[in-house]
């Protein structure tokens, strides 16, 4: 993937070759500059890359359209932000309902706001449904992120620096949930320069001058506490029951 800066041309990712399998959970680190959140955009079918090939399952991204990508984007991908980007005067469950408005198939209100709900109380919500973000703290408008980013049943979920704006306390409890997604079958991207936060991941690549410099399966894993291993339990098994539901 390249840049034009001036007259220069920059490799934001060079000559680089990833594997990433259905349930992983990797998180991406390196300094600023590394070409970490450029492959997250290539990732995310945000970006097209200038050369070589991305493949989505089995699909060829390069070939497909901008409708079609949109298509993709919105079935498969959740994106998860450092800086929230909920709409200020919207409440949460409105904020988590808004990607289902740009679904191809047209949902009912009440539906909608079914399937908001739902998810919303999956992620510890259920009494913050009707409160803006300015009525909630960080760590309570991230799990509005994350709920609207699980509001399709996407595949994958992609996370940017999602614990950079939370303390200590709320970024463990943010990343057991993370956890719990992964558990339930969704597969977890993170970019993060915090080595505490990595390593809640199953799998750490290192990134310098847009490559990867280190790729190794994380074996001293950080679990989520006791509290956070009830919701981790709570919310997978929700999530199987709802797969369960759609199959039959």
């Amino acid at each position: 993937m390249t840049y034009a800066s001036g007259e220069a041309e920059v490799r934001a990712v060079d000559h680089l070759s990833l594997d990433i399998q259905r349930g992983e959970f990797v998180a991406v680190m390196g300094v600023s500059g590394s070409g970490k959140s450029t492959l997250m955009n290539i990732i995310g079918c945000l970006d097209p890359p200038t050369s070589g090939t991305y493949l989505l399952d089995d699909v060829a991204v390069s070939q497909l359209d901008r409708r079609q990508l949109a298509i993709l984007r919105n079935e498969k991908i959740g994106f998860v932000f450092q800086s929230f980007n909920l709409l200020a005067r919207t409440s949460a469950l409105e904020n988590v309902e808004l990607p289902l408005h740009y679904s191809e198939a047209v949902l009912p209100r009440r539906e909608r706001l079914a399937r908001a709900t739902a998810v919303l109380t999956r992620t510890g919500l259920a009494g913050r449904l009707n409160h803006r973000p300015s009525q909630l703290s960080g760590g309570q408008q991230q799990r509005v992120a994350i709920a609207r980013a699980l509001i399709n049943n996407p595949e994958v979920l992609l996370a940017d620096e999602p614990t950079g704006n939370l303390d200590t306390r709320t970024s463990a409890d943010v990343m057991g949930l993370f956890q719990s997604l992964n558990d339930a079958g969704i597969t977890v991207v993170m970019v993060t320069h915090e080595l505490d936060i990595a390593a809640y991941a199953k799998r750490m690549l290192v990134m310098r001058d847009g490559r990867v410099v280190d790729d190794r399966l994380n074996d001293r894993r950080t679990v989520a506490s006791e509290e956070q291993a009830r919701l981790q339990h709570a919310m997978t098994n929700a999530m199987l029951d709802e797969r369960d539901a759609d199959a039959h």
